[in-house]
């Protein structure tokens, strides 16, 4: 009898890179001639980063560096979620930046729709913030990995517990 195999789509992204690459912005903040004494910072947060600048193009030059940095850690730029930059005290501008994580509800339901379009002998099911999906054919599964992977997600996706 053959026995089941699965695995689960989830959205996340490597929390020590993140922090590696936020120390990365900050020390070139500290040694970069144009931003050296602008008095900006970059915070992060639990699931949250703060650009604090004095003015909007400092915000913006911080905000690129910051994806360049990422994206030398090989972190998607898709895990960011720009919000609008605010007026603080000061004169001075700041920017939240939430970092994306897990998969919403309505992404899983047209993650699971998809697999169930495919008519291959697997089935999708969400699971909070990940999708399970599980099948007899190991080659069904990879098939469907290879189809998630050509699709333009509005998140990251990745694929763990491959059994």
């Amino acid at each position: 009898m053959a026995s089941s195999s699965s695995f689960d789509v989830v959205s996340d992204f490597d929390r020590q890179e993140m922090v590696n690459a936020v120390d990365q912005v900050q020390r070139e903040l500290k040694n970069r001639y144009d931003l050296k004494n602008t008095k900006s910072t970059v915070e992060l947060g639990e699931d949250l980063i703060t650009i604090t600048a004095n003015n909007e193009m400092t915000l913006e030059t911080l905000a690129g560096i910051l994806r360049e940095k990422a994206a030398k850690r090989k972190l998607s730029q898709k895990i960011f979620d720009y919000g609008a930059i605010e007026s603080v005290s000061g004169g001075r501008v700041k920017q939240d930046i939430t970092l994306k994580r897990g998969i919403e509800k309505e992404l899983g339901k047209t993650i699971t729709k998809l697999v169930r379009d495919q008519k291959m002998k697997v089935q999708a099911a969400v699971q909070g913030d990940a999708v399970r999906i599980s099948g007899k054919s190991k080659n069904d599964l990879q098939t469907i990995m290879q189809l998630l992977r050509e699709q333009d997600y509005p998140v990251d996706l990745q694929f763990n517990n491959y059994r």
